[in-house]
């Protein structure tokens, strides 16, 4: 049959302080661990101001005084007992009586200077004289009479620097005027006609500003060649030659 053996290793201690002191010991530790991160703890990063305070400018300096008013000088009027030689009665009866000396008054309004005298002369003037002249002195001569208006000429109308041929303006009389040649193309092609031609007679008689107005193209060449080489005799409007705007009519016919 088996056979059980136990065997104890240890003897079992039966003091009970060692238990009480290993609990309070295992308790100071568990406090430790658990107040330590609650003294030193791990502060959060302060705030850095980025910002700048500016102080408000000063405030801006009061406005300057007004001008100060000009003093009023008050004028005591000193009151008159005479005006021009009437005694005038006092409205009130002075405290005092007092000595007043009395200044020279001016002269009258009423009272009239020497006949044929001027305002501002002088007593001992003579009439007629020169305010500021020389007591005594023998008067200047009367002076000149003023001389007698200048007529104004009626200016001249001016004379128009260009004039259109029609109405009374006659047209301008031609001195030289070459006769266009026929052009072979168009003889061939037996075209004929007029061709118009707008022009301007210049002050020297020459043509300006030649233009073809209507005509067949294949005479109009010819047309402007030739009277480009025209000449008129200068048209005088006032005793001035002006220029004159015409029209000129060259006929091309076969029968030439």
């Amino acid at each position: 049959m088996f056979e059980q053996t136990f065997v104890d290793g240890v003897g079992k201690t039966s003091k009970p302080w060692t238990v009480f002191v290993s609990f309070v010991g295992q308790m100071i530790m568990i406090a430790i661990i658990v107040i330590i991160p609650l003294i030193f703890t791990d502060a959060l990063p302060k705030a850095q101001l980025t910002s700048y305070l500016v102080a408000p400018p000063p405030p801006p300096p009061p406005p300057p005084p007004p001008p100060a008013a000009a003093p009023v000088k008050v004028v005591k009027v000193i009151p008159r007992q005479f005006d021009a030689g009437r005694l005038m009665a006092p409205k009130e009866i002075p405290k005092d009586i007092a000595m007043i000396k009395e200044e020279e008054l001016p002269p009258a309004a009423g009272l009239q200077g020497v006949p044929g005298g001027v305002p501002g002369g002088v007593p001992g003037g003579v009439a007629g004289g020169i305010i500021g002249g020389i007591i005594g002195g023998m008067p200047s001569a009367a002076p000149p009479p003023p001389p007698p208006p200048v007529k104004k000429e009626e200016p001249k109308p001016a004379t128009p620097q260009r004039i259109r041929v029609g109405g009374n303006v006659q047209s301008a009389k031609i001195v030289r005027a070459p006769r266009p040649q026929y052009p072979p193309l168009a003889k061939q092609a037996r075209i004929q006609g007029t061709v118009r031609l707008n022009a301007v007679i210049g002050k020297d008689g020459t043509i300006q500003n030649l233009q073809a107005a209507s005509g067949h193209p294949l005479l109009v060449p010819s047309a402007l060649d030739a009277v480009k080489q025209w000449l008129y005799q200068p048209t005088l409007l006032n005793g001035e030659p002006v220029e004159v705007v015409t029209v000129i009519d060259v006929n091309f016919t076969l029968s030439q």
